[in-house]
């Protein structure tokens, strides 16, 4: 993950129509997502799932955010498990996943197909998503760089979700936000991460507030 650019894609989040969501009890967020949302190596309260719950609360949002994230989870591996993310009865899934894909050197046509039955699904159940993009490490060459980061834009507007272009930004390849490894964000990278994509999450909510 060290290899990803640390840009964002351009474009603008996308609006998503989803039925209202009941004011007696709390927003329920998941997370599809890998070691990033997971909070690899970090304490509880410092992982992305706990500083995004924390982050809504302070905004005055009524959420759970429980911590889904699978280390090493791939496209593959979330599609597997989603149907048992889907029993919790989410609002809203914030979909983060692609980055092992890219690590392994999947063939970025799986990955692609992956998300978008992902997506097709959680649109089959009536659950409002945002879709993580990420991006290519560039030490496998341009053309595959091209075919990974050009699908996530891609499916966020075949399936008309919401769209954060990069869930990394502002935080790939920035030692001091990242641990050791230079790939897993530390709480400080966590808390950047959570800044950027808030805006995302908070019109998705707003969206299931109006109905």
């Amino acid at each position: 993950m060290a290899a990803f650019l640390a840009l964002s894609l351009p474009g603008p989040v996308l609006a998503q129509g989803a039925a209202g969501a009941p004011a007696d009890r709390p927003l329920t967020i998941v997370t599809l997502g890998d070691s990033l949302s997971a909070g690899y190596k970090l304490p509880r309260e410092a992982a992305f799932t706990s500083q995004l719950e924390a982050a809504l609360k302070a905004r005055g949002y009524d959420v759970r955010v429980p911590n889904t994230g699978v280390s090493g989870e791939t496209t593959a591996g979330g599609l597997s498990r989603l149907d048992w993310l889907l029993a919790d009865k989410p609002d809203m899934v914030i979909v983060e996943l692609g980055a092992n894909d890219g690590l392994r050197g999947i063939d970025p046509a799986a990955t692609r197909a992956n998300l978008d039955r992902i997506l097709t699904r959680l649109k089959e159940k009536g659950v409002a998503v945002l879709l993580a993009g990420m991006l290519a490490p560039r030490n496998l060459g341009p053309e595959y760089a091209r075919a990974f980061d050009a699908l996530y834009p891609d499916l966020a507007k075949a399936h008309g979700v919401a769209f954060h272009p990069f869930f990394l930004e502002g935080v790939a390849m920035d030692p001091a936000l990242n641990q050791e490894d230079g790939m897993h964000p530390t709480a400080e990278g966590v808390a950047v991460i959570v800044r950027n994509i808030l805006p995302g999450v908070i019109a998705v909510l707003d969206g299931l507030k109006a109905g």
